[in-house]
């Protein structure tokens, strides 16, 4: 639903449902502009991979988005991006909104018992003067388990855009029978002071995280993410800390390939060692 004043309301409802035939996508649900690729299953029936588009080619002030996603049960699902998510600057100043309409996205997402979500979004480019809130809250059931990783770049830095005005917030919260696993809320006003403190940005346009929640991980496993890390040449900086149930990993930096290849192997370790399966990454990552 679209509203030249008010900018795009767009909803995504996914449910998933595991039986002897493996995951499928039993029910998708979707208003404009976002929208779901037919499910691949390029590592055959037990994980359905799906892929959400966003048709409008980027989200402006003024759009409201929200995405509900049930894994039911023993199903398993990886869901990524079709391309890099853009966020533009905002527009429709007025005495209320000085700095212009901001634009939100909420992501409620509900996994049943057994079942995991590999949440793997591609790039979010969060362009100059953007104002953008995204909220994230996952419900675990016993036993169930979710990787989420999430790559922000601020400003197009391939053009020399910085991220001088605006403001972008990310609150993920990751709960489990009335229990918090996981809470992070970051906040980044767009000010020449925040992007070059050492406290902020450091002069680098890229941030992300990646992390693992469900089950225990132990020291030895923390060792060997950091290890995929230190064991190549890299310029950007990163950090692996053990969670309450999990792992979290984290970057600074300057290179989208940089970041995505050390999630990706560290995406292949924990998956071979918790769900007892091989990384398969997505073919739309090929093409970006």
């Amino acid at each position: 639903m679209h509203n030249s004043s008010s900018g795009w309301h767009g909803s995504l409802q996914l449910v998933y449902a595991h039986d002897h035939n493996g995951t499928q996508l039993t029910h998708a649900q979707v208003q404009a502009p976002l929208k779901v690729q037919r499910s691949f299953y390029p590592e055959g029936s037990a994980v359905c991979h799906s892929v959400v588009l966003h048709t409008a080619g980027g989200i402006v002030g003024g759009d409201r988005l929200s995405q509900t996603i049930h894994l039911s049960p023993h199903a398993h699902a990886l869901i990524t991006t079709a391309a890099a998510s853009k966020i533009y600057g905002s527009k429709g100043k007025s005495r209320a909104c000085p700095q212009g309409q901001p634009a939100k996205q909420t992501i409620q997402i509900q996994i049943d018992q057994a079942a995991c979500l590999e949440w793997l979004p591609q790039e979010t480019i969060v362009f100059n003067g953007a104002i953008y809130q995204q909220d994230l809250r996952v419900e675990l059931a016993p036993g169930a388990s979710w990787l989420g990783w999430e790559i922000t770049r601020f400003g197009r830095s391939a053009r020399g855009e910085r991220f001088l005005q605006g403001e972008w917030r990310s609150h993920t919260e990751v709960w489990q029978q009335g229990r918090p696993l996981w809470i992070d809320r970051q906040w980044l006003p767009g000010e020449e002071q925040v992007l070059d403190s050492p406290h902020g940005l450091a002069g680098k346009p890229i941030v992300a995280s990646l992390a693992w929640v469900g089950q225990a991980v132990s020291p030895e496993m923390i060792e060997k993410a950091r290890l995929i890390w230190a064991t190549q040449e890299r310029q950007g900086e990163a950090g692996v800390t053990q969670l309450m149930s999990g792992l979290l990993c984290r970057y600074r930096g300057s290179s989208t390939s940089e970041v995505r290849n050390w999630f990706t192997e560290v995406w292949q370790l924990l998956r071979l060692s918790f769900l007892g399966r091989p990384g398969c990454p997505p073919r739309v990552w090929q093409k970006s």
